[in-house]
């Protein structure tokens, strides 16, 4: 059986296999002729854990494929992914490019036109963590920004954008998956996590947004009002119109004939 590639998908899974159960009995060799320390147990596993996700992450970019190592959508699938694929923006991609250089600096650059050049722009990381961090005056929530490598790395700099994010106030349905940014799979969610975060800062007005106004919506605020005590009991003698009304219109004086006799 052969892949989009023309190549046997074994070919591509076997040697990683092969590597990760090297790697696990070495470990379990290796690890009886160390001290006994509390801290030499969780050095030595992340050393194998960084020498394991490098290994992955050279394989995987080298083949040219995404984390779940899958070829094109076929069927139902790919009719879902198309469907997904059409509500990207590409006139939003602009709005949103251009305010991420104005709120970040021309030190982040421009991406290709198209979805595919707006995900490599975001795809580390490092970008929406400099984008988040400039929404706040204090502290910033992302302590360290990078251009990783690595593929966890980069997926752990989106998701610490994520948390930072509905720190701010953007709701968990506006939120975008790592995966929809990291393996393309829903670039109109990315937009519409990016759309919620400019249309907060506009509404809360902080002096941090840089941009136009006019780019995103504000969003409605609470409108508190404060009665006193007088007015709260007179309106307990307000009839209230779900009740009906003894004003206005009647039924004095209309007739349905008459009454209908009973022997």
């Amino acid at each position: 059986m052969k892949d989009h590639t023309g190549e046997n998908p074994r070919f591509h899974i076997f040697p990683k296999r092969l590597f990760f159960i090297y790697l696990t009995a070495s470990l379990f060799v290796f690890l009886p002729t160390l001290p006994q320390s509390s801290t030499t147990l969780p050095c030595i596993v992340s050393i194998f854990y960084s020498i394991f996700s490098t290994f992955l992450h050279f394989t995987l970019t080298s083949q040219g494929v995404g984390m779940a190592n899958k070829g094109p959508a076929y069927g139902l699938s790919r009719q879902v992914q198309d469907k997904i694929d059409s509500k990207y923006d590409p006139e939003l991609e602009q709005i949103l490019v251009e305010w991420i250089n104005r709120q970040c600096g021309s030190g982040v650059g421009k991406p290709e036109p198209g979805k595919l050049g707006f995900q490599a722009w975001l795809k580390d990381g490092r970008i929406l963590s400099e984008l988040i961090n400039s929404l706040f005056s204090g502290d910033k929530p992302v302590k360290k920004v990078a251009s990783p490598s690595m593929a966890f790395k980069q997926m752990e700099q989106i998701s610490q954008f994520l948390s930072a994010a509905e720190k701010y106030g953007v709701t968990k349905t506006d939120m975008f998956q790592t995966v929809d940014l990291w393996e393309g799979k829903d670039l109109a969610a990315v937009q519409r996590t990016l759309s919620a975060l400019g249309s907060l800062a506009v509404t809360k007005d902080e002096g941090t947004y840089n941009g136009d106004p006019n780019w995103f919506f504000k969003k409605s605020q609470e409108n508190k009002r404060e009665f006193s005590d007088d007015q709260l009991k007179a309106g307990k003698n307000v009839i209230g119109l779900q009740m009906g009304s003894n004003k206005g219109a009647s039924q004095e004086g209309m007739s349905y004939g008459r009454a209908r006799q009973i022997l």
